[in-house]
């Protein structure tokens, strides 16, 4: 019963959700591109978010990373986080989408689903530091890749074979627990990463 509850919910609060996302996402994609700018016309200069040896988007801002398919990656954000404020709205304002609409907006947002845990891999592992306004578009983007999933299988844009639908049943009672889970576990894999520095600090 509260799974389907849930499924009547979620088309009524995913406006808010992509809306949300994509402000959020949107801020931070320019606040980089600001703060790189800055640092591209003087070396010298310390973003805003430099604060210690772990906490440095300049860091991250001059890896190859930053500009890793041609372009800086915050023109990509803009461009993508801003769709997906206009999506919002338009549903916000009685829009309907069709079938094709969503399972495209579903691949967009697991590409950067993937793109996003690429440069978490990246940052903690090679690069060895991290931007906190990376890591809140990297919450805004997961956020919409697992709300748009779900969204898109009550809806039946996408069918899962019969022999998953008890376990789709079970996530979709406990969405809102792995989507924290998810969280956390990213989270853990940064706290044992960098334990060397703030283990010390704590």
């Amino acid at each position: 019963m509260k799974a389907k509850a849930e499924s009547k919910k979620l088309p009524r609060v995913l406006p808010y959700i992509l809306l949300a996302a994509g402000i959020i996402g949107y801020i931070c994609a320019v606040i980089i591109m600001y703060e790189d700018m800055k640092l591209l016309q003087n070396p010298h200069y310390i973003p805003s978010c430099d604060l210690n040896p772990i906490i440095s988007c300049g860091s991250v801002m001059q890896s190859k990373e930053a500009s890793a398919l041609g372009i800086p990656n915050p023109f990509l954000g803009m461009g993508g986080f801003g769709a997906l404020a206009v999506i919002g709205l338009a549903m916000l304002a009685g829009a309907r989408f069709k079938r094709w609409f969503w399972r495209l907006l579903n691949v967009g947002a697991l590409l950067a689903t993937g793109f996003c845990l690429w440069l978490f891999y990246e940052s903690v592992y090679h690069i060895n530091a991290l931007c906190p306004y990376c890591m809140t578009v990297w919450v805004a983007t997961i956020t919409t890749f697992w709300y748009v999933t779900l969204f898109n299988i009550d809806q039946r844009h996408i069918r899962l074979p019969a022999s998953f639908q008890g376990v789709y049943r079970f996530v979709r009672r406990h969405h809102l627990d792995f989507l924290i889970l998810w969280f956390l576990i990213i989270a853990a894999f940064i706290l044992k990463h960098f334990w060397y520095y703030y283990g010390r600090h704590l």
